[in-house]
Order: C-alpha cells, then sequence, then structure tokens
C-alpha cells in the first residue's frame, strides 16, 4: 500500500516538501542506503505530466515499486532526516511496516 504526501500544487512537490519537512535531494543509490540502513525517511516524487506524486518509500519493497527499470518517468528522491515529520504528513500507519 503506498502513502503519499500531498502539497498544495500539483507540481513542484520536491521544493515544498524540502521547505516544510527539511528534506534533501539525494541519489537513487542514497536512498537505497538510507533505506536499508533504516535511517530518516526516503521520498521519491515522480513526474507523471500535468501532476506529481511524492511518496514514502517505508520498506526496500516501496523503494524498488519506484525504482523499477522499465519505469521512464522522472523522478525525485528526498531524504528528510525526521521520519516522524514524514510518516505524520503521509498519513503513515504502524500496519504498514
Amino acid at each position: 500500500m503506498g502513502y503519499y504526501i500531498q502539497t498544495k500544487q500539483p507540481k513542484n512537490k520536491a521544493a515544498d516538501i524540502a521547505r516544510d519537512l527539511g528534506a534533501i535531494e539525494v541519489t537513487v543509490d542514497e536512498a537505497e542506503f538510507f533505506i536499508k540502513e533504516q535511517m530518516g525517511a526516503v521520498i521519491c516524487v515522480v513526474d507523471n505530466g500535468p501532476f506529481e506524486a511524492a511518496a514514502y518509500c517505508y520498506n526496500l519493497d516501496e523503494f524498488r515499486a519506484f525504482n523499477r527499470p522499465d519505469d521512464d518517468r522522472a523522478k525525485t528522491w528526498l531524504y528528510v532526516e525526521d521520519e516522524d515529520k514524514v510518516k505524520q504528513a503521509s498519513n503513515f500507519t504502524a500496519s504498514a511496516n
């Protein structure tokens, strides 16, 4: 089940999340490292054309779902040190873990 972060605008979500949650842009390799080491929270912002989706990648399965080689959509990977902020923003529930 996916958990998404909503912003006020359908585009520029990475900038909004950086401002609101203190996210920094990271590489896909860094994102995978943070997830494997259970450090902070990783968000993948996917460009779907008219809108972007900002998904909280709370485990390796979610990360892999957004990092499939056959998915050529533009993506921005973000890292937030304070995982609780991301959980709250995405309405993440403990049963998802």
